[in-house]
């Protein structure tokens, strides 16, 4: 009996529909490129950061949308973000550079990350940048280089969650009341703002109630005379990628046998969430419980909320394009080789799969249409060089010259991992946009 192919098939934005329909458009890159490319469009950005920031005003809430930069490194949506009057979450010198370099202003500039480096601490100093601070060294650390600035440096001091004890990240109970002491003698060089945490998973309750609590120590920072007008709930903003009743089908269906080799992973990220995005930032807001309701908690003792969100604001915002170099039949299914490597595709580095369907455009000259299930390979010489194990179906065995979309990439898959390996260039970022009723393109610096 046939095994059932659950299909994955990939929610996607309009833009996206229409660019891989216009075979001409792609042709033009891919011969410019020669190579796998990445397709990036700000527009969808900009209606995702757009969707956030009118749930804050909605709820009456102030606050700041940080796009957390390290889940794509294209320029363009940084260029978005200064249009918007967004903000920008940085980890290094690099990338608060970069901001620096595309209008994010030093005020719109935050600092996250583990043990911030002197150099890194003296920029965001110099610039008004705010910074989370992680641990006790790294706050005297601040305080000695804020003490050579004529305006005091702007922290939030990051709280170690309740339910993540074991994270290398946030302050303890014991050294937060430490960090809130040293902040209260310290005020002429350090301007302690609030508190900020980030939790794994995607859960709306647990942020609302973590907020929640931290409104609690806010007032009890002001208390000492610090001002803590400020809550950051980090990332983890989900994303749906698929449908709900397609990812249920693939969940019930999962077995070594729909991969190459019987596969097993340790696990995957869930392709489908409700509620997601911006809806879900709403519903932080709206949540209620013991403690009251976060909105109106954050309104009543005028605290502002900062998020940020990374692959939230890229969702539906690029799109990877692979060329077809070989089709080899392999039993009762194919391996097509790319050019390209799975490198190029993050979630494969940690024994995990992007599992939304990628897509064939088939190129030159028509060809039976012969249904053909097929895992997808790098062009490398390493067996575990595979940028999908999954056997997708698609309409006719891929040939060389043809191309291979993979759907909703730019947030995390596009370069988190990517390698120059055997001298490969990285494949580029082109920005789409439209230009008298038709896509135009332009390489992103």
């Amino acid at each position: 009996m046939e095994l059932a192919v659950p299909s994955l098939r990939a929610l996607e934005r309009q833009w996206a529909v229409q660019v891989r329909h216009d075979n001409g458009f792609l042709r033009q890159i891919g011969h410019a490129v020669q190579g796998p490319f990445h397709l990036i469009h700000p527009e969808c950005f900009a209606e995702n950061l757009l969707a956030f920031q009118a749930v804050l005003k909605r709820h009456e809430v102030r606050g700041r949308v940080y796009f957390g930069k390290k889940a794509n490194k294209a320029a363009a949506w940084l260029r978005e973000v200064a249009n918007l009057n967004g903000a920008v979450d940085v980890a290094s010198i690099p990338e608060f550079i970069h901001a620096l370099a595309n209008g994010i202003t030093g005020a719109r500039i935050g600092v996250t990350g583990a043990a911030k480096n002197d150099e890194l601490l003296w920029l965001a100093c110099r610039h008004n940048a705010i910074v989370a601070i992680d641990a006790l060294d790294e706050l005297e650390r601040a305080i000695a280089i804020a003490a050579q600035s004529t305006t005091p440096m702007p922290v939030l001091l990051r709280v170690l969650p309740p339910s993540a004890q074991d994270s290398r990240f946030g302050l303890n109970e014991r050294d937060l009341g430490l960090a809130l002491k040293r902040c209260a003698e310290t005020k002429q060089h350090i301007a302690m703002q609030g508190f900020s945490f980030h939790l794994d998973g995607y859960a709306v309750e647990p942020r609302a109630e973590l907020a929640l609590t931290l409104i609690a120590r806010c007032l009890g920072a002001r208390a000492m005379g610090l001002e803590a007008s400020a809550i950051s709930i980090g990332g983890g903003f989900a994303c749906s990628f698929v449908s709900e009743e397609d990812w249920l089908v693939f969940k019930e269906a999962c077995s070594p046998e729909l991969f190459h080799a019987n596969k097993t992973f340790s696990q995957f990220y869930p392709f489908y969430q409700s509620p997601a995005g911006a809806d879900m930032l709403d519903a932080i807001l709206s949540s209620s419980c013991a403690a009251g309701n976060l909105a109106v908690e954050l309104r009543s003792h005028q605290i502002e909320l900062f998020l940020e969100p990374g692959r939230a604001l890229l969702d539906g915002a690029g799109m990877s394009v692979f060329p077809v170099q070989g089709f080899k039949q392999n039993g009762d299914y194919g391996l097509a080789t790319v050019a390209g490597l799975s490198m190029s595709m993050s979630a494969q580095w940690v024994n995990s799969e992007f599992l939304p369907t990628p897509m064939l455009v088939q190129m030159g000259p028509e060809r039976r249409q012969e249904p053909t299930r097929a895992a997808i390979g790098g062009s490398s010489c390493m067996e575990y060089d595979v940028l999908t194990w999954r056997k997708v179906a698609f309409e006719a065995p891929p040939r060389y010259g043809d191309l291979i979309l993979y759907p909703n990439t730019a947030g995390y898959q596009m370069d988190k991992n990517e390698s120059s390996f055997h001298q490969l260039p990285l494949p580029p970022k082109i920005v789409v946009s439209r230009q008298d009723n038709q896509f135009v393109w332009r390489i992103d610096q």
